[in-house]
């Protein structure tokens, strides 16, 4: 949460830090009708929601698929028609490539600090590169809350989870149903008699057979070479107790 907060105090606050090109202060009517059209404010609001909703379905595919070709091509023609008609530049381009590869950097090395300074790159390339600041820090900004609309609704509502997340980390399940045991459970020993190796203080050595293993009292002090009985068995710890037949 706190991380959404901050990303969206950045894209404000880069609606009055971030400079118009000296494009973005040409009048808007020189500009040929197509480009009118692709770079009107609802135009790219549209095409940065799409963008985000298709980034919402990647995270949740287990797969590079509809989702990410969508928010590739929506971003994609952002910036080439942003280009085209003189307010996008390669360095707010620069700056957007900085901040993918610092969001990526984040799965790798968690933290929060990396993340958030790619996405705060991102925003700022993305708002330095629209005909208008302001417009762009709206559409912006409505980009973001499709985004975690669009996630909440998918786990809330759809119970999904974050598949790159789940990629990262281990589900082997290590339970006795898979044939895994935190201990060796010795159950087999209980009421069997042993022969105390060591000097029980309250723990030593016993030996069972030709098997040595590790024991301890009820609390008391058993001499070396004496029997004793196997009354509890609680994973690796064995529990005797001094046999009254020498």
């Amino acid at each position: 949460m706190k991380k959404i907060i901050i990303i969206l105090i950045c894209t404000l606050s880069a609606a009055f830090v971030a400079e118009p090109s000296f494009a973005a202060q040409v009048s808007a009517a020189s500009l040929p009708g197509w480009q009118l059209f692709m770079t009107h404010p609802i135009t790219v609001t549209v095409l940065l929601s799409l963008a985000s909703f298709g980034l919402v379905l990647q995270l949740f595919s287990p797969h590079f698929g509809f989702g990410g070709i969508l928010s590739i091509v929506a971003l994609l023609i952002f910036y080439v028609v942003h280009f085209i008609a003189g307010f996008a530049s390669w360095l707010g381009i620069i700056m957007l490539l900085i901040g993918v590869g610092l969001v990526l950097l984040e799965f790798l090395l968690p933290g929060g600090i990396v993340g958030i300074i790619g996405f705060a790159a991102i925003i700022v390339s993305l708002i330095s590169s629209g005909a208008n600041t302001t417009h762009m820090a709206y559409a912006v900004l409505i980009a973001l809350i499709i985004a975690v609309v669009g996630m909440v609704i998918m786990m809330k509502f759809f119970g999904k989870k974050l598949n790159l997340l789940n990629k990262m980390v281990l589900k082997d399940s290590t339970d006795t149903e898979h044939g895994y045991v935190s201990n060796l459970n010795r159950t087999d020993l209980l009421g069997k008699v042993a022969v105390t190796a060591t000097p029980l203080r309250p723990s030593g050595t016993a030996m069972l057979g030709d098997e040595r293993i590790d024991v301890v009292t009820e609390g008391g002090y058993i001499e070396a070479h004496r029997n004793v009985i196997i009354i509890k068995v609680e994973g690796v710890r064995i529990v005797v107790r001094e046999s009254e037949n020498v």
